[in-house]
This record gives structure tokens, sequence and C-alpha cells, in this order.
């Protein structure tokens, strides 16, 4: 097989990869998406049952001021009955006091309990509407699974699509460089590049002319060594073949050279100082 057709075919199976790990990634967080309204009915379930506890504890506690009211007010009306039966102030004076203290007591506990039930009822209005929410959230959450199945169906059978096409395309490359070829794309999107003029354009570094020039033959698979990607060569738009070198921008030596003459030229200047300064004291 041609050069040429290899990067035509790597070039086609870039493009297959990208969709597909696309494709994995949104069918792989696709059950995110449910998540937060899976936590918020659990909340809700959880809120529920601390209520329906409460509720009970509350109806236990009412169930009890109503046969301690009961027995209280029974209490006050023999007592009440009794006053017909005294024969002396002392028994007057006690019968009246039981009357009193069960009237008062008998207050207390009607008080207690109407807040307990008034409690209650208002527990119970808050029971039910967090029922319908819960079943609300639930028959949400099954719409939303639903439709997310159905979602994830569609971009299943996406993939096989694609999965297909890549079949087609990988018997005839080298297993060993499509394996570098998937990992580069999963990292980087891009696994096979342009070189123009002696650039590589996924890192934009500039390369060596002689290995620019030996991806400019295509004979073989060249990868960029720096960011690891498949190159292939590109002519310029203008047409041009610009290579660029270390050249093109002075190197140290230059600078040293430089560097030199200046020290060179302060010594002198620096001699001719000292020579005046000997004939002025003469």
């Amino acid at each position: 097989m041609e050069m040429n057709d290899v990067f035509d075919k790597l070039k086609a199976l870039q493009d297959i990869l990208v969709e597909k790990y696309a494709i994995e990634k949104k069918i792989e967080e696709a059950p995110r998406t449910l998540s937060s309204q899976d936590e918020l009915l659990a909340r809700l379930k959880k809120e529920y049952i601390e209520k329906n506890e409460t509720y009970d504890v509350l109806k236990s506690e009412i169930i009890q001021l109503r046969r301690e009211l009961e027995e209280t007010i029974l209490k006050r009306e023999r007592s009440e009955k009794g006053m017909d039966s005294i024969t002396t102030h002392r028994e007057y004076e006690a019968l009246d006091k039981e009357i009193k203290d069960a009237t008062a007591k008998e207050d207390e506990l009607r008080n207690e309990k109407d807040k307990k039930e008034k409690k209650l009822a208002d527990l119970t209005d808050d029971m039910e509407q967090a029922k319908q929410l819960i079943d609300s959230q639930q028959i949400e959450i099954d719409q939303g699974r639903e439709s997310l199945d159905n979602t994830v169906n569609e971009l299943k059978k996406a993939l096989e699509d694609l999965e297909n096409q890549q079949k087609e395309l990988i018997p005839n490359l080298d297993a060993e460089i499509i394996f570098k070829f998937e990992r580069i794309i999963k990292s980087k999107q891009k696994g096979i590049v342009a070189v123009k003029g002696n650039v590589c354009d996924g890192c934009h570094m500039i390369l060596p002319a002689q290995f620019a020039n030996e991806v400019r033959n295509g004979d073989d698979i060249v990868f960029c060594p720096y960011c690891s990607r498949i190159l292939f060569y590109q002519e310029q738009d203008d047409g041009e073949n610009e290579f660029f070198s270390m050249d093109d921008v002075g190197s140290l030596g230059d600078f040293e050279d430089e560097t030199d003459d200046e020290e060179l030229e302060d010594d002198e200047s620096e001699d001719l100082e000292e020579r005046e300064s000997v004939y002025d004291d003469e």
C-alpha cells in the first residue's frame, strides 16, 4: 500500500475514533444525569420515614393524654358528687382541693392534647404533600430513565456503526501503529497532523530540517519527537517550502562575539585614560 493511501486511511480512522471516543464518553456519563434525581428521591423518602416515626410517637402521646384526661375528668366528677354527702368543714376543704387539682390537671392535659393534635394534623398534611412529591419525583425518574435508555441505545447503535467502519479501515494497517494512534487520539484528539515547512502543525514545534525532509519524502510512518503524533507533509499555501532554523534567529556564538568586541573596546578606553592621567601628573 502506498504511503498516501496509508495517510488517507489514518485521516479517515482519526475522524472515526474521535467520534467513537466521544460517544463512549457520553454512554459512560449517561447514568450520572439521573444521579441527582435519585439522590433527591432518596432524601425525600428518608425525610418521609422520619416524619412517619414522629407521627407514630405523637399519636401514641395523644392516646395517652386522652386516657389521662378521661381519668382526670372522672375523678373530678366523683369529687363533685361527693360534695352532696360531706358532713364536716374539713371534709369539704379536702374535697374542694381535690376538685380544684383535678380541674387544673384537666385543663393542663386538654391544652397539651390540643397542641399535639394540632401538630399531628399539620404533620399529616406535610406527609401527604411529601408523599405526592415522592410520587411525582418517582414518575419523573422513571420517565427520565426510559428516555435515557432510548438515548443510550441510539448511542450504542451509532458506536456499533463506527466500529464496523473502523474494522474496514485497519486490516491493512500496522497493528502497533494503530495501537499508538488510538492512544494519541484519546489524549490529544488528533493523531495525524501536517508538517508545514518544518513546523509540526500539532505542537507547533520547529523540526530539524533533515527530519522534516524525511517526512516530506513520505517513505515511512514518522512520529513527531515532541508530541508523538504521526506526521505527513503538506505544501505551504503559497506553494513555497519555507524552512526555519535556529540560524534565522541568531545563535549564542553571535552573542559571544559581540560581547568580546565590546569588552575589548572597554579595555582600550581604560588604557587610554590611564596614560592621560600619567602625563597630567608629570
